[in-house]
């Protein structure tokens, strides 16, 4: 698509107007962690609806609630007292590969990161703080993640940048908490990491329309990706590149662009 920089910025930035805002959430999987007011169920509620956020939408929101039923519906709390016995209660859970087993240490992995670590969003906000970096904060937080006993075929369900993934998913969760533009829809609880630091959610929809734009080149979703259509981003707002996932997902998703 033949369109100037200043025109494809305000093309961009109509759609960002048009689809960020809160009639957004009821059929995304953010609408999860708006069933809570307590900041640690909409970090735990928002993780785990993350994880599993591939495939069809509708089937993502169910089974997150599925999750989030078999806590209680209080995340935190479960979670703090969860005992091996209550844990057994993920053992069937599956959402397409993620399956009991890797359910199963995901909720142990949570509760040692909220017992030890503070919880996710003081580790976050901690090793951005030491990094200075998205990427090697998402790396760092990784290794914190998988400190504990685990099975081999978990690792996939948490995304390595350092081995090239793109971390749609991971990506996705940081926008969340760290924007923080008052739009309702994302809910940027963690001022310690700039909105400017960012990184492009990249997923099919994403990247076929951004290629359309001329934003991307790169054929592969793969982080290399990742930076060069956040880099392109940067140019229309370097404080806030990330909000233009609303636009460039629902391009491709709501409109077939």
């Amino acid at each position: 698509m033949n369109i100037g920089i200043g025109d494809l910025k305000e093309f961009l930035d109509e759609k960002y107007e048009k689809y960020n805002h809160s009639d957004f959430i009821d059929s995304d999987p953010i609408k999860i962690p708006h069933s809570f007011s307590d900041p640690y169920d909409i970090e735990i509620s928002a993780f785990l609806a993350a994880t599993i956020a591939w495939g069809q939408r509708a089937t993502i929101i169910k089974n997150s609630y599925k999750l989030i039923a078999l806590m209680d519906n209080s995340p935190y709390d479960f979670l703090i007292n969860c005992n091996k016995t209550e844990l057994k209660r993920f053992e069937y859970f599956i959402h397409r590969t993620f399956n009991g087993i890797d359910c199963m240490f995901f909720i142990k992995s949570l509760q040692n990161i909220y017992k030890k670590h503070g919880g996710l969003g003081v580790l976050f906000q901690r090793s951005y703080l030491q990094n200075h970096n998205v990427k090697e904060t998402l790396v760092e937080v990784r290794k914190t993640f998988f400190e504990i006993d685990h099975q081999h075929r978990t690792e996939k369900h948490f995304s390595d940048v350092s081995k090239g993934s793109s971390a749609k998913r991971l990506n996705m969760f940081l926008r969340w908490f760290v924007r923080n533009d008052n739009r309702g829809v994302d809910f940027g609880l963690w001022s310690k990491i700039p909105a400017s630091a960012l990184y492009l959610p990249l997923d099919i929809h994403t990247g076929n329309v951004a290629r359309k734009l001329g934003l991307l080149t790169r054929n592969q979703n793969d982080w290399l990706a990742v930076e060069q259509v956040t880099s392109n981003l940067r140019k229309f707002d370097a404080n806030d590149p990330v909000k233009y996932d609303f636009a460039l997902f629902s391009l491709g998703l709501f409109e077939k662009f």
